[in-house]
């Protein structure tokens, strides 16, 4: 069974979603540097935990996390991000998101390197960030009904998910999958360490990210 949210089918962001689609031009404008660059630019800016823990090549915490593995990983994310982001964003504001998004990637690749400081593992992708935005979405609009795309074999119907339940399943997966390391055809991976990382630090400063707002149960 595969599961692909589209948009939240309860309401509609007052405004268009800038940040957000800044974030997807710009990780495919890097995805076709990679795919230009090759095997030689994923390794010189993806993170590699061993060299964080050693305290070199830090920028690759901001660089690794605009970067992708594939088209699937790409689109995929870029999906997620999609049916979640802009709810998000019109909840605190684009300066605010944008700042909240850059720092859910940092604390989702912290949290990878802790969990395996000594790998030599290329890393990559933007799913550490995405998972920040989701865990803000859980804490802001659980009640929200998540307009999807279900395939199950041959059969594709499109249904309405409760986002509690469609991210609250996502995430209980991620806590279950801890330690494993997704590989990525060119080398690189993503640990689930960075999507628990990332979606613990989205739940518990959503509140901090919209001073300005109330967040609502539904």
């Amino acid at each position: 069974m595969i599961l692909i949210p589209l948009t939240d089918a309860s309401r509609r962001p007052t405004n268009f979603p800038v940040v957000t689609a800044s974030i997807i031009a710009l990780n495919a404008l890097m995805f076709l540097l990679e795919l230009a660059g090759g095997e030689a630019f994923v390794r010189q800016w993806s993170v590699i935990p061993a060299d964080i823990a050693a305290g070199r090549h830090w920028i690759t915490i901001l660089t690794a996390m605009f970067m992708h593995g594939s088209w699937s990983h790409i689109i995929g994310n870029m999906v997620f991000l999609w049916a979640f982001g802009p709810e998000v964003e019109d909840e605190m504001g684009r300066p605010w998101y944008a700042v909240f998004y850059l720092l859910g990637g940092v604390v989702a690749a912290l949290a990878q390197v802790a969990a395996s400081p000594e790998s030599t593992v290329p890393n990559l992708g933007a799913s550490g960030a995405i998972a920040a935005v989701m865990g803000a979405f859980l804490v802001t609009y659980p009640s929200d009904q998540i307009r999807s795309v279900l395939v199950i074999f041959v059969f594709v119907r499109v249904a309405y998910i409760p986002a509690a339940l469609l991210i609250g399943v996502w995430g209980l997966t991620q806590f279950l999958s801890l330690g494993a390391v997704a590989q990525q055809p060119t080398g690189g991976g993503v640990a689930y360490a960075a999507h628990v990382g990332g979606f613990i630090f989205g739940a518990v400063t959503a509140r901090l990210f919209a001073p300005q707002q109330a967040i609502r149960s539904g």
